[in-house]
């Protein structure tokens, strides 16, 4: 798989985080994002909640904008998790919709601009059509390297564990593991992120405090910020302002 961040710490990268206020060698490698608040914001100004979602769309893109800009090499967003289901149908039939529109209108504009698009999660729940537009964008975008982008469709953490853990015991039954080589790091090469760093940063905008199954393991570790602004109003200054708070911290990992 190629190396992302192959543009490295040109001048204008060091000038545009100079600009910001943000030192250049402490930017976070991997940002995730639990994009929430959609339908609030369209409560907010009498719209109905779809319109919610079509306005977090632009904020997205603005921010996978930010993230190249500022050499975030890894960025995953909380698209639609397994629990999501349970929402009002019509709902989420236009999300489905606006899944398809959204990939098969994006990819190419992704790939232009050197992104690698993943779609992570329970992928074989989907209809074929999004199965179809999932492969389209993994195999358009493979040897991107400006940037990896996560999507998390469909996915749940402890699903993802569970279906980690069903995985491996049956390596260990088949003998291709033994039961006393696994490790952290096995465990985590059989999750849908591995070859994915944890992220540094995980940011919930919409003014709830609490992760909703999105990336437990992963983000054991993370920067965690919970933030009342909703996600349509969430922009590139937003991001900044999240990142220089991140330089400001002692990140030990347990340590002293």
């Amino acid at each position: 798989m190629p190396i992302l961040g192959e543009q490295g710490q040109d001048a204008k990268f060091q000038e545009l985080c100079c600009s910001f206020g943000l030192e250049p060698s402490n930017i976070p490698q991997h940002v995730a994002i639990v994009m929430d608040g959609n339908g609030r914001w369209a409560a907010k100004k009498g719209l109905p909640r779809v319109m919610g979602h079509k306005q977090g769309a632009e904020s997205l893109r603005e921010v996978i904008r930010a993230c190249a800009d500022f050499h975030v090499h890894y960025l995953s967003v909380y698209a639609f998790s397994s629990e999501n289901w349970t929402r009002p149908a019509e709902e989420v039939g236009f999300l489905m919709k606006f899944f398809r529109e959204l990939i098969a209108r994006e990819i190419p504009k992704l790939h232009k601009e050197g992104v690698r698009v993943r779609i992570l999660g329970d992928v074989e729940g989907l209809d074929k059509d999004l199965r179809d537009l999932v492969r389209y964008a993994h195999e358009t975008t493979e040897n991107n390297t400006v940037m990896q982008f996560n999507i998390l469709l469909n996915y749940g953490s402890r699903a993802e564990m569970t279906l980690a853990v069903k995985r491996l015991s049956n390596d260990i039954v088949a003998g291709v593991i033994a039961a006393e080589s696994v490790t952290e790091d096995v465990f985590a090469s059989y999750l849908y992120t591995v070859d994915i760093p944890d992220p540094d940063i995980v940011i919930r905008p919409g003014g709830e405090h609490r992760l909703s199954n999105f990336l437990l393991w992963q983000s054991a570790y993370s920067e965690v910020f919970f933030l009342d602004t909703l996600w349509p109003d969430f922009d590139r200054v937003a991001l900044v302002q999240v990142v220089a708070q991140f330089q400001t911290r002692k990140r030990r990992f347990g340590g002293v």
